[in-house]
């Protein structure tokens, strides 16, 4: 699965330019929960064509932006187009089945 690092520098500019569904996750590095998903969320077979990951210690301008209040935080962006946050727990069958939720809903601008 491909992965990508964002930064509050390019974080706009390449979710806008990419096409496809990317599932963004704001991680910290003494985030237990984090380091767990940073392992283990690219091991899964989700309908998705990337991960993208942000370290919200580094982006604050992106953490405040998307509103993220705990960690790991996870938004769906597809074709440019933000579908919100996913509120799941972090196994293949909940993660799909939001991923499914999220991408009915009507997409907004990225914040």
């Amino acid at each position: 699965m491909l992965e990508l690092e964002l930064t509050d520098f390019d974080i706009d500019q390449q979710l806008l330019g990419l096409g496809g569904v990317s599932l963004v996750v704001f991680t910290s590095v003494g985030c237990s929960s984090c380091r767990w998903a940073r392992a283990r969320l690219p091991e899964l077979e989700l309908p998705i064509d990337r991960l993208c990951w942000v370290d919200a210690g580094d982006n604050g301008g992106a953490v405040q932006r998307y509103q993220v209040f705990h960690l790991p935080a996870l938004f769906v962006v597809r074709d440019g187009e933000f579908h919100g946050a996913l509120q799941s727990r972090l196994t293949q069958q909940d993660l799909s089945e939001s991923l499914r939720q999220a991408l009915n809903r009507i997409p907004e601008e990225l914040p």
